[in-house]
């Protein structure tokens, strides 16, 4: 929508493709905005559990929660990026799926305490109400993508129903095959709904949305690895080890913010639009990764502050692991969409396994020198890219 005072209604019409200047819009930083919420109880409950001892019994919540958000977070911006009217109504079925993520985060804790995921599935039946009343809207406004529109209420309704009727069910009872089930028939429905023709999207705004909530993740590892400072300065007062583990884990977030956005998805995705599934869905396992990084990041922090007694080995896995893991999936997941990738993959691929085996090594090397050389690892890996930019220019 242009700009200008804001109106009760204007027609719903799908986006062009190629429009100009199609930047995230304020609606949308506040739609972001909601979801911190969500991200920052899910991170603390893994990062908790991870310093009780409860790491394996905590993997499932994080994984089956961390679905739900990102689920809920990729609807409406693949829906926001061909159909952004602006006005009123739009607004206000924007805010209800607002607030079921409230809502959602509220049961955060129940799901990892007590596998409760009554809380969670109510807010996620609110934000699937209000994209429902979307793609409602788009099939009745907007007629060229009517059938489109159609078979996304039909599926988001049919999948909805399974969901509460799971809780309805078996309140106490939450299978992995159960969840695996369900999900599979959430993700199908987009594939499903473009059978009927195409909606519409635009490639650089999807790429800058993907972008900012990679930001969003981040951000709440700065907020954990921040939390567990706090917690060590408490009980401990500084030490050698948390700055350098304070620093290292800046550098590392810092890194895995530099290597993602070396990677031009918007010109890439406007080239091989029949890939965007396969980047879109893959960015699941990516963004869960950069989450665990966060958590990661509070108890390493946390054990190097004296202020726990997590065994050495499984702090330095905790960040080892999930950082290895968000710089491959970085590299894979672009890849098909550039004929030259400007991150090396041999160097992708043996950075990420001398940082699982610096993780390893923790009981060994000791904590703090694990981080430093995770971050170290992670820099060089930004290091191997400009080695070649310098060879272009020469």
């Amino acid at each position: 929508m242009s700009s200008g005072h804001l109106r009760l209604h204007v027609p719903m019409r799908a986006r062009t493709d190629d429009a100009s200047h199609r930047v995230a819009t304020p609606f949308e930083l506040l739609f972001d905005l909601i979801f911190v919420v969500a991200v920052a109880s899910l991170v603390s409950e893994l990062s908790h559990a991870t310093v009780a001892g409860h790491l394996t019994d905590a993997v499932v919540p994080f994984l089956f929660v961390f679905f739900a958000i990102w689920w809920a977070w990729m609807n409406f911006t693949w829906f926001s990026s061909g159909y952004d009217p602006g006005d009123v109504l739009y607004r206000v079925l924007g805010v209800v799926q607002m607030a079921g993520v409230l809502v959602l985060a509220a049961g955060v804790p129940a799901a990892f305490e007590r596998f409760d995921f009554t809380a969670v599935t109510i807010g996620y039946l609110v934000m699937r109400i209000g994209l429902v009343g979307l793609w409602v809207r788009a099939a009745v406004e907007h007629p060229e993508t009517r059938a489109v529109s159609l078979r996304y209420v039909a599926g988001i309704v049919f999948g909805q129903v399974l969901w509460v009727l799971r809780l309805v069910l078996f309140p106490d009872f939450y299978p992995l095959v159960v969840f695996l089930v369900l999900a599979l028939v959430e993700v199908s429905v987009p594939v499903w709904a473009n059978r009927a023709g195409r909606d519409p999207w635009h490639p650089g705004h999807i790429a800058e949305r993907y972008g900012l909530f990679v930001i969003i993740l981040l951000g709440e590892g700065v907020l954990a690895a921040t939390n567990g400072v706090r917690a060590s300065l408490e009980a401990s007062g500084v030490t050698a080890g948390l700055v350098v583990v304070g620093i290292a884990g800046l550098v590392i977030l810092v890194g895995l913010w530099w290597v993602y956005f070396l990677h031009p998805a918007g010109e890439g995705l406007a080239m091989h639009r029949g890939r965007s599934f396969l980047w879109g869905y893959g960015h699941y396992a990516l963004f869960a990764c950069v989450a665990a990084v966060g958590a990661g990041l509070e108890v390493a922090v946390e054990v190097a502050g004296h202020h726990t007694d997590v065994p050495p080995m499984l702090a330095g896995t905790v960040v080892a692991a999930p950082v290895a893991a968000v710089l491959v999936l970085t590299w894979a997941l672009h890849r098909p969409l550039v004929e030259r990738s400007e991150v090396p993959g041999a160097a992708v691929l043996v950075g990420a396994v001398l940082i699982v085996a610096a993780g390893l090594a923790t009981p060994v090397i000791g904590l703090p020198a694990a981080i430093a050389a995770i971050a170290l690892l992670t820099a060089g890996i930004i290091g191997a890219t400009l080695v070649p930019a310098r060879a272009e220019r020469g």
